[in-house]
């Protein structure tokens, strides 16, 4: 993982993200990533519970309670140092 992240500190722009995404990634894996990334910004905010997430997306339940259970309780803590961190810099 190390010469991806490597990879991806290289990167300068939105366009440069979005081309690197779509060698890496099929369309639906994209889709995906997008899906549960909004998951998690929308869990943050803490207003709505995973059932309301998961009719509002149009996702199922176990999709929404997966990425709660890495947003709150698993050690990799990438969600929420990301979502911690854009949240201080809005």
């Amino acid at each position: 993982m190390k010469n991806l992240y490597e990879a991806f500190l290289e990167i300068k722009t939105e366009s440069e993200f979005n081309a690197l995404l779509m060698d890496l990634c099929t369309p639906s894996e994209i889709s995906a990533l997008n899906e549960r990334w909004k998951i998690a910004q929308i869990l943050y905010e803490g207003k709505l519970s995973q059932r309301e997430i998961a009719s509002k997306l149009n996702v199922s339940i176990t999709t929404v309670t997966r990425v709660a259970r890495f947003l709150n309780n698993e050690n990799y803590k990438g969600y929420l140092t990301l979502l911690n961190r854009m949240h201080h810099h809005a």
